[in-house]
């Protein structure tokens, strides 16, 4: 959408450096950083990411995160962010893309206390969205939703994550996943089920990893 990344995400290991690398307001910068405060009290009872990654969150999971906006339509408005955990991708998306008329992040998550900490850090930074504490499976097959994104993070498998998420995908769907350096074995294992068409980007926040962004997803029995 609105969100570009310039120059060294390397650089990237605060709230001043984020802002410089991705561009972003400096109400964002607020939020966010009150989304990082939050995290780091959180985290000392909740698992909520490795601990070993705290010391370069803002790349590890803030960049990381951020770069989806960036690919996702204009148009896009309504968004599924699957096995949310501690609202990566989703929540920093949310907060990003938070002043776009009718914009809307549902966050899946099964776990309730993730889901407690993800509602909390909505309504202190007024990021517009929605806590759905179930499974993924449950929450594509009854929620009736059809969004604009569906994305998810280190998450599962494609295969089986394409399995989860096939639900809530319509022709104008478009699925954006954050995924390592096994993407091309996952490609060919979930191409054997799944007709799609795909395209990789390198990650903007890790050398070793690459976005997946998928349309066009349904079962290869249909033709």
């Amino acid at each position: 959408m609105s969100q570009h990344i310039v120059g060294n995400a390397s650089q990237v290991v605060d709230a001043e450096s984020f802002l410089a690398a991705t561009h972003v307001s400096r109400e964002t910068i607020g939020r966010l950083a009150l989304y990082e405060s939050l995290l780091r009290k959180w985290q000392k009872s909740i698992n909520l990411v490795s601990s070993a990654t705290l010391s370069a969150l803002w790349r590890r999971h803030m960049l990381d995160s951020a770069q989806l906006a960036a690919l996702a339509p204009e148009s896009a408005r309504i968004w599924a962010d699957l096995g949310s955990g501690g609202g990566f991708p989703g929540l920093v998306i949310a907060i990003i893309l938070r002043e776009f008329p009718g914009f809307t992040m549902h966050l899946v998550e099964s776990d309730q206390r993730k889901c407690v900490f993800l509602r909390e850090v909505a309504r202190e930074t007024g990021a517009p969205v929605e806590v759905h504490n179930t499974r993924i499976e449950d929450f594509a097959a009854e929620s009736g939703l059809r969004p604009d994104v569906v994305s998810a993070r280190a998450l599962a498998p494609l295969p089986r994550l394409l399995g989860w998420a096939a639900p809530l995908f319509d022709p104008a769907t478009i699925g954006l996943f954050l995924k390592g350096q096994g993407v091309e074995g996952e490609l060919t294992e979930a191409r054997k089920e799944w007709i799609f068409e795909a395209e990789l980007s390198p990650s903007r926040s890790d050398p070793s990893g690459c976005v997946l962004k998928l349309r066009g997803l349904h079962g290869a029995d249909r033709h």
